[in-house]
């Protein structure tokens, strides 16, 4: 790929000869004003390519599908937490109603823990769950997209609650050999944004370079140390609704991927809105009033959802929304102020209608609610919103790399055409959101690895 690159760039550089030849004829031939006009173009022209930013590309991902006897059901939920002697009879019948009605299926992944007699999380415990699934992404990844290890120019590794030392991306290097000189970051504390937020970072370094560059993005999370064993209801619903699950990708600047790409980046926005407290403690790590470590998920944590992706797309709308969409909303705005005050004829703003500007929605599977909650605000049926649902089913929440397990069901469905538009949009601790427009350069299908190849058929659920 890299000689095809050089190759487009000799073109380019003939075809600019040619160009700047057939100028020079047209300049002696014109008068003053016109050859001022020339010059101006010309150096406007130059400014703008130099200045444009790179495309950049999804060349490709892969998602991690754990051991099938890692597959966690009621049963097997029950006997872990039972064989614990850490919870109350109160807290495991709640845990049982949480996870009943949850939307999880009877075959989510847990971590190996939950399937061991001992059922005391370690360092080596997490270490074993995180190695599972970043070797397995990483493997597939780089198999079916022939790229060696030697072009990659930076790391991505993001892991919202593990953080070990040395990095899980030294952990990756050391696997896979990467070069000395490959940069390298680790991200950490962000929640189920983190995917996104990955990509939005890959994609910044690789358009302000000046060179062609792979960037390799490994999303993963940690369940093995995070068991809370405790009372307190708020963090008592992670225990039943966090799975198993890990993504990788591979992201490039380089042209002459495109015809090989699946995706090209359009748009990304991430806000944050950790200046409200409300926002900023909706998910939150403490300790409950006994000292047992646990992440809460407060009451307040759907409202703030729903109140920030608001915001969030207020911001997004003007970038991806045809005229007309972007006129009624306008238009409303200038009602409800016209309104305000009057409750008789006050006029709620309205809603833009997103399937004008995306043709497939792959939108945070934080929960049932939550995902009913993102419906609800953007106005999208159980057709748009089945990705998300049968994701939650089949693979339970996987954190920062569900989106991704959204994607793959599309492309197990076979539903993705040429020149579609998709909207990736995750919400995580802090509070951020996050979004990511990708334009898709060819038909997608399934591949050997995709994690729905086995059940794809028995989706959605009737």
């Amino acid at each position: 790929m890299k000689s095809s690159s050089r190759f487009n760039s000799l073109q380019a550089s003939i075809l600019g000869i040619l160009v700047f030849l057939s100028l020079l004829h047209f300049l002696f031939s014109c008068s003053t004003l016109s050859l001022s006009c020339i010059w101006l173009l010309c150096i406007a022209s130059l400014y703008y390519y130099s200045s444009h930013p790179n495309p950049v590309f999804l060349l490709d991902f892969s998602c991690f599908k754990p051991d099938p006897n890692q597959k966690c059901n009621v049963h097997s939920s029950e006997s872990f937490v039972l064989g614990t002697n850490g919870f109350s009879e109160e807290s495991v019948g709640f845990m049982r109603k949480i996870f009943l009605k949850s939307g999880l299926g009877e075959e989510t992944y847990a971590p190996k823990i939950v399937f061991q007699s001992n059922s005391e999380a370690k360092l080596e415990s997490a270490m074993d769950e995180a190695q599972q699934g970043m070797f397995s992404a990483v493997s597939s990844l780089l198999s079916k997209t022939g790229i060696q290890t030697s072009l990659i120019n930076a790391l991505i590794v993001t892991c919202g609650s593990f953080s070990p030392a040395p990095s899980l991306s030294s952990l990756i290097v050391n696997r896979f050999q990467l070069r000395p000189d490959v940069k390298t970051y680790n991200l950490s504390g962000m929640g189920c944004s983190s995917g996104v937020i990955s990509i939005d970072l890959a994609a910044n370094l690789l358009k302000k370079s000046k060179e062609i560059g792979y960037v390799l993005v490994v999303i993963t999370e940690s369940i093995s140390l995070n068991w809370y064993f405790g009372d307190s209801r708020p963090m008592l619903v992670t225990n039943c609704i966090f799975r198993v699950g890990c993504a990788a990708a591979l992201i490039t600047n380089d042209p002459s991927c495109r015809r090989v790409a699946k995706m090209e980046l359009i748009q990304s926005l991430r806000t944050h809105h950790g200046a409200s407290d409300r926002a900023y403690k909706a998910a939150f790590q403490e300790e409950d009033d006994k000292g047992n470590l646990g992440f809460a998920l407060t009451k307040d944590l759907i409202p703030v959802a729903g109140t920030y992706l608001r915001e969030h797309i207020k911001i997004l709308a003007p970038r991806v929304l045809p005229l007309n969409q972007l006129a009624l909303y306008a238009y409303s705005v200038l009602c409800s102020a016209a309104t305000w005050g009057n409750k008789s004829k006050f006029k709620p703003l309205f809603v833009p209608d997103f399937t004008k500007a995306f043709d497939h929605f792959c939108i945070h599977t934080g929960g049932k609610a939550v995902i009913e909650q993102v419906g609800r605000v953007l106005r999208l049926g159980d057709v748009l919103t089945e990705p998300a649902r049968m994701s939650l089913h089949r693979f339970g929440n996987t954190s920062s790399s569900l989106v991704f397990y959204e994607l793959a069901y599309f492309e197990a469905k076979r539903r993705i055409k040429e020149g579609d538009r998709v909207w990736m949009l995750a919400f995580g601790t802090g509070f951020k959101v996050g979004s990511l427009v990708w334009k898709t350069l060819s038909d997608l299908g399934q591949q050997s690895d995709n994690p729905w190849s086995d059940c794809i058929d028995n989706y959605p659920l009737k």
